[in-house]
């Protein structure tokens, strides 16, 4: 009885050893390459996992590009060396989406840039919009510097679909989801808005254009830059007409694994519109990327706050819905190597566990 007691704390010592190993060492550190969930502009950028100070490897200066395109780097003509304005603009990167700070390209941080998004920046003239902010405690939504907004005494704004010769949506489909999408805003505000059908009547215009259509923001097609919007009082908001846009109908199950709901932008979008910028809360609206086939059109409490400290608070409004439990089409693609990991840990917890049943059963 000795002996087998004796054996047994050996075996349950070597249980607790396997275990306390497996969730420090993640499965991303052992992949030679990194799955973007859909091929996109970035795609390419899996090839440079691994990459940091002093390489140089060919197509650095694509991903410089895409650094530069969202303000982290200066414009200028890059090259493929990966330098140290390039590991700086990798950390303010990883800072502003909660990463491990490494200034390398590590594959949570390269899954993260490989996922459509938002293409307004998120550094402008040098300040990041996604600082977290010690000041205003747990709410890190931003503005655009010098905190444009709409005049206080302007409560009433217009808004015109006037490009629509690129999309297949049909216009009282678009007029339903844009009236939605704005409501979302003026249900927590003192703001109210009304389409025109008149251009030059209009405080706002939405349009879907194509690759470069003269704002100095051209688009990528599917998957990349979604859209953008510029900040008060300028009233552009540009969608890009290569994506498969759902305007109607549960996007989670369209038939292509690139639908992209239109709602869901249009919400964010009209927040750049009002003079918000991007928030590094992942659960907000104005969090700067979301993955096809999601649906994410509710307010946040970090977007309300935001947004009420610029235009006050509507006094019928009713407070922001909870957050629904995160779905695996919900799961941002910065989470693969995570959700990975933790995969590899319960299997092989269930496999020690069954070895040591048969084990036990055998003496």
């Amino acid at each position: 009885m000795a002996t087998s007691t004796s054996s047994l704390l050996v075996l349950l010592a070597a249980a607790a050893t396997v275990l306390a190993v497996f969730p420090a060492t993640p499965v991303s550190a052992a992949l030679p390459d990194i799955k973007p969930l859909l091929s996109n502009p970035w795609s390419a950028f899996k090839n440079f996992s691994g990459c940091h100070l002093g390489d140089e490897r060919k197509g650095l200066a694509k991903l410089k590009d895409y650094l530069g395109h969202f303000g982290y780097l200066p414009p200028q003509p890059f090259n493929d060396t990966f330098d140290a304005d390039m590991e700086r603009a990798i950390k303010t990167y990883q800072e502003n989406f909660g990463l491990e700070v490494t200034g390398q390209l590590d594959p949570a941080t390269l899954a993260k840039m490989m996922a459509p998004r938002c293409g307004v920046a998120d550094v402008i003239n040098g300040t990041s919009t996604m600082a977290k902010s010690t000041v205003r405690g747990r709410n890190l939504y931003s503005y655009f510097p010098g905190q444009p907004s709409w005049p206080r005494s302007k409560k009433s704004l217009k808004y015109a679909i006037t490009a629509t010769s690129e999309t297949t949506i049909d216009r009282a489909t678009l007029s339903a989801v844009f009236a939605r999408a704005f409501a979302r805003w003026s249900e927590a505000t003192t703001l109210n808005f009304t389409e025109t059908a008149r251009g030059s009547d209009a405080d706002i215009t939405i349009g879907f254009h194509g690759g470069d259509h003269g704002d100095g923001e051209a688009f990528d097609g599917p998957l990349g830059t979604l859209a953008h919007a510029f900040s008060p009082t300028d009233g552009r908001f540009h969608l890009d007409a290569a994506e498969a846009w759902v305007a109607g109908g549960d996007v989670s199950t369209a038939s292509s694994d690139a639908a992209v709901d239109l709602e869901s932008v249009a919400v964010h979008e009209i927040g750049h519109l009002l003079g918000l910028g991007h928030s590094a809360v992942e659960g907000a609206i104005m969090y700067p990327t979301i993955t096809s086939r999601t649906r994410k059109v509710d307010l946040a409490s970090d977007d309300v706050v935001g947004i009420q400290s610029l235009y006050g608070s509507n006094p019928d409004f009713k407070g922001v819905t909870p957050a629904p439990a995160t779905s695996s089409r919900e799961m941002d693609s910065s989470d693969v190597p995570g959700a990975l990991s933790r995969l590899s840990t319960r299997v092989a917890g269930i496999v020690l566990a069954a070895w040591l049943a048969l084990v036990l059963e055998s003496w």
